[in-house]
C-alpha cells in the first residue's frame, strides 16, 4: 500500500471565503467544487508530509498549516496588499527557514516558509 495524497480539510461554514486568501493570494486552483466542499490546490508534485509538533518553533504557536512557497518576499507582498496581518515574521529560523504566520479567513494559523 502506498499513500497517494494527504488532504487539510477546515470547517468552514461558508467555503466560499477560502477564494481570496488560497486562490487570489496565494494562487492555487480550484480542483474541486461540490458547494459544500471546496478544494484548492496545484497540479505540481508535491511530497507529502504530516507533522506532530509540541510548538510552532522560536516560541511561537503551532501552525495549523505549513505552505512553502518559491519566493517568500513577494508572499509576504501579497498578504500586505491584501490587508491580511502578518502575525509572526518574517523571520530567519536556525533550521534553515525564512517564515510568517497569518491567520486565514476561518482564523486557521497558517505558516509561509522558504528554505534559505
Amino acid at each position: 500500500m502506498q499513500v497517494k495524497r494527504i488532504m487539510a480539510i477546515i470547517a468552514a461554514e461558508d467555503v466560499t471565503a477560502a477564494e481570496r486568501f488560497y486562490k487570489d493570494i496565494l494562487d492555487l486552483d480550484v480542483l474541486m467544487d461540490h458547494g459544500w466542499i471546496r478544494t484548492y490546490g496545484s497540479s505540481r508534485t508535491m511530497s507529502v508530509q504530516v507533522s506532530f509538533a509540541s510548538e510552532g518553533g522560536s516560541g511561537t504557536p503551532v501552525p495549523d498549516l505549513s505552505i512553502e512557497v518559491d519566493d517568500l518576499d513577494a508572499a509576504l507582498q501579497r498578504m500586505k496588499e491584501a490587508g491580511v496581518a502578518i502575525e509572526y515574521g518574517p523571520a530567519n529560523e536556525p533550521w534553515g527557514v525564512r517564515r510568517f504566520f497569518v491567520r486565514d479567513p476561518f482564523g486557521r494559523l497558517v505558516n509561509i516558509l522558504m528554505h534559505s
